[in-house]
């Protein structure tokens, strides 16, 4: 695949990507509320963190690429396409986990400092 084609597709895979976290966050976080709000429930009903919490619902994602991946079977592009960025997106919503536990990390150290 040459690079035009692959920046092509990865260009629409992002956009597909943001599209569904705007969607989404409309149903589990209405208004400007918390995007992580589901994550931090989870991991206390759980008595995890956060990640860990993310992670298992993300397993559900991984097994079924993984799955496909390893199927005889032909899928449609629309399943790929939906299979694909909902993994993307649990990334990406990690990467914001990560983010915020630094930040309440950082802002830990400061205030045991002080």
């Amino acid at each position: 695949m040459k690079g035009p084609e692959a920046e092509r597709i990865i260009n629409e895979q992002v956009k597909k990507c943001l599209d569904i976290l705007v969607v989404k966050a409309g149903e589990y976080a209405p208004g400007d509320e918390d995007r992580l709000h589901n994550f931090k429930v989870s991991a206390g009903l759980h008595g995890s963190t956060m990640q860990a919490a993310l992670a298992g619902m993300m397993a559900k994602h991984t097994t079924s690429v993984y799955d496909m991946c390893h199927s005889d079977k032909i899928f449609s592009q629309e399943k790929w396409d939906e299979k694909i960025t909902d993994h993307i997106n649990y990334l990406l919503l990690l990467q914001c986990v990560v983010h915020e536990q630094r930040k309440e990390l950082t802002n830990e150290c400061k205030t045991n400092i002080e």
